[in-house]
This record gives C-alpha cells, sequence and structure tokens, in this order.
C-alpha cells in the first residue's frame, strides 16, 4: 500500500537511523564521505534537501562546527529529532516539500541530497536543479549521494509500476507518495545539465549509490 512520503517517514522515525545504517549497502561509507565532500570554512551556509535526522550532518559537523545548515523535509518527526540531536548547531529547519518551499538566491555554499531524490522523474527534477542552480553562490555546488536505476529498463519498470499501483488505490494525483523511482546516472547528469550544471562528476560509487557534484562555475 503507498504511503505519503511524510508519513511513511514518520512512522518510522524510531529505526530509521539504523535501517538506513545497517540495511542500505555502503550506507556506513557513503555518508561520511558525502559529508567530507561538503566546505569546511567557517560558517558555511549549506542547504540539505530532504534532511531527515541529518545523518550526514552526523560526520560534517566535527569537521565543520560553525556551518549553518538550512533543512528541508516533509516529516515532521525527522525535523523534531535533528533539531533535538544538533540543538547546539546554526540549523533552519521547514517543513514542506523541496519542489514548494522557496530557496533565497545565491546564499548557499553548498546543497547536499542524500538517498531522497531517487522517487521523481526528470521531468520533476529539472525545475528543482534550476531552483537549486540560482540558490547557490558563484562557485558552489551540489553534492548528490542517492542510489540510481542500472539500465533504462529498470528506471522504465519501477516508475510503470508506481502508475500502476496510483491507479489501483486511487492515489491522489500531485500527491508525493514514497515509492522508488530512480533514474539512471546517466539521466540525473542530464537533468543537471538541464538545469545549467556545466560540469558534472562522479566522486564515489558503491554499487547501485553515487555521489555526484554539479558544480555552479564563476560567473555562470
Amino acid at each position: 500500500m503507498l504511503e505519503q512520503m511524510g508519513d511513511f517517514f514518520d512512522r518510522r522515525l524510531e529505526i530509521y537511523e539504523e535501517h538506513q545504517l545497517t540495511a542500505i549497502d555502503s550506507a556506513g561509507e557513503f555518508y561520511p564521505f558525502t559529508a567530507r565532500c561538503l566546505p569546511q570554512k567557517p560558517e558555511a551556509e549549506i542547504l540539505d534537501l530532504g534532511c531527515g535526522t541529518g545523518l550526514e550532518l552526523n560526520f560534517y559537523f566535527p569537521l565543520a562546527p560553525t556551518a549553518r545548515v538550512t533543512g528541508i523535509d516533509l516529516a515532521e518527526g525527522m525535523l523534531a529529532a535533528l533539531q533535538q540531536k544538533f540543538s547546539d548547531k546554526a540549523l533552519r529547519l521547514i517543513r514542506g516539500s523541496y519542489f514548494d518551499v522557496p530557496f533565497e538566491r545565491d546564499r548557499y555554499d553548498a546543497a547536499v541530497s542524500v538517498e531522497s531524490l531517487h522517487h521523481f522523474t526528470q521531468e520533476e527534477k529539472i525545475p528543482l536543479y534550476r531552483k537549486l542552480y540560482d540558490a547557490l553562490r558563484e562557485g558552489g555546488y551540489f553534492v548528490l549521494t542517492d542510489y540510481f536505476a542500472r539500465s533504462d529498463e529498470e528506471e522504465t519498470l519501477c516508475r510503470e509500476e508506481l502508475r500502476r499501483l496510483m491507479a489501483e488505490e486511487s492515489a491522489e494525483a500531485g500527491e508525493l507518495y514514497h515509492y522508488d523511482t530512480p533514474l539512471t546516472v546517466e539521466h540525473e547528469i542530464e537533468a543537471l545539465h538541464a538545469a545549467g550544471f556545466k560540469r558534472v562528476e562522479i566522486l564515489g560509487r558503491w554499487g547501485a549509490t553515487c555521489t555526484l557534484r554539479a558544480d555552479k562555475g564563476p560567473g555562470e
């Protein structure tokens, strides 16, 4: 049965961190790796899309204790847990969809998203990535760690199955449901390029999980 995105994660709040770190292959490697990819200068401004309980922040704040993080997530319980965990840090937490929440232009040194964006199509992501591109300062960048479809066929099958389930359950169009529909790495990179990022590189790979970095170069 399909569950709305925020409800899905709030119902699993008590087991969320343990599940993420133990049930996902190489999570113990890619969360700290992602943290090390973020800027470590004093008071770095970071935008975290789908922040959850801030698993990568567990590893980032020891490297950048004065970082200022804006986190966006649909799950109220996740945000409360994140605030409690890092009550001494400069957090600004927003409950909502990162598709809908406005981003301030030229504010952030970097943005990050870990295991959140694999639920959406290229068509949904490109406008989000354009908004994200505008929110980054000159020379800023986006670090995306997520899992990806291994083939075009897998990507298509996942999307078709979600459509089937939504029709079967009379799910509301426009609502965000928790069902994995990952893009291929190639299609993800296409979406980032279409949004304006000129340089996109793969920084790390763990099976189906990759870390991508998309740069907003000087003067872009």
